[in-house]
């Protein structure tokens, strides 16, 4: 299953207006698993963008000066979603200014909805959350995920931000934290398969076991994990030893 995450950035908040995508950022997962492949582009809007945008994303009219217009980043971009479910945070947003923006070329591209599934994860939150916030930085601490560099919002950040949260939401570990470093599912740092061999001479550390306190207190995180994950989390189904 290939599924490609994916944020935009625009000028403004109505595509019938004439406001235009400035920034897209995707990530791909094949299988719920994080490839390392993304599709990032800036985009010349021809149009000013609003100071209220411009407070939102940092993005100025200076920056996308040099950058293509959308006909002629089109393309690549079709290409990289291809066929995949499409997932993203408050969906109608972005999936209403990209077909805009198809629309406006008049070049028989049809709809996104043509191409992909799309699954809105906002709509998603809300049905396992309901009557709380759901938007992508309540998500971030409901669901621990680190979202520390997100001053402001960027397409491509959102995009790796969100396939954490999406991830986590629907039972899926994206990766491990050892030594300090985020480590990919596959063990490597880029996600691909390492196998990381230990010197000789190393020093092995005593096994110490959890504690009573510690056990209670694994146990009670496990539940929260299986509640958030609406009954799916595996380490709870594995035996657990007794206190």
């Amino acid at each position: 299953m290939r599924q490609v995450v994916l944020d935009t950035e625009t000028t403004g908040l109505e595509p019938q207006l004439g406001h235009k995508i400035i920034e897209i950022g995707c990530v791909e997962l094949v299988n719920r698993r994080l490839t390392g492949r993304h599709y990032h582009q800036y985009i010349k809007p021809e149009r000013e963008i609003d100071q209220g945008a411009m407070e939102v994303h940092g993005i100025t009219n200076e920056f996308l000066e040099d950058k293509p217009v959308f006909s002629q980043i089109v393309a690549d971009f079709l290409e990289f979603i291809g066929d995949a479910e499409l997932v993203i945070h408050n969906a109608p947003f972005d999936v209403g200014f990209l077909n805009h923006e198809l629309s406006s070329l008049d070049k028989g591209l049809g709809k996104i909805e043509d191409r992909c599934a799309v699954l809105d994860t906002l709509l998603l939150a809300r049905k396992k959350h309901p009557g709380q916030k759901n938007n992508l930085d309540a998500l971030c601490k409901r669901y621990m995920v680190d979202n520390s560099q997100r001053d402001l919002h960027g397409a491509l950040l959102d995009a790796e931000i969100l396939a954490d949260v999406y991830l986590t939401m629907t039972g899926g570990q994206t990766f491990l934290a050892l030594g300090g470093k985020q480590v990919g599912e596959g063990g490597g740092e880029d996600g691909e398969e390492t196998i990381v061999r230990l010197p000789v001479s190393r020093t092995l550390t005593p096994v110490l076991r959890a504690s009573d306190d510690e056990l209670v207190l694994h146990r009670e995180k496990l539940e929260l994990l299986d509640k958030a994950s609406d009954g799916n989390c595996i380490w709870k189904s594995l035996e657990q030893p007794e206190l």
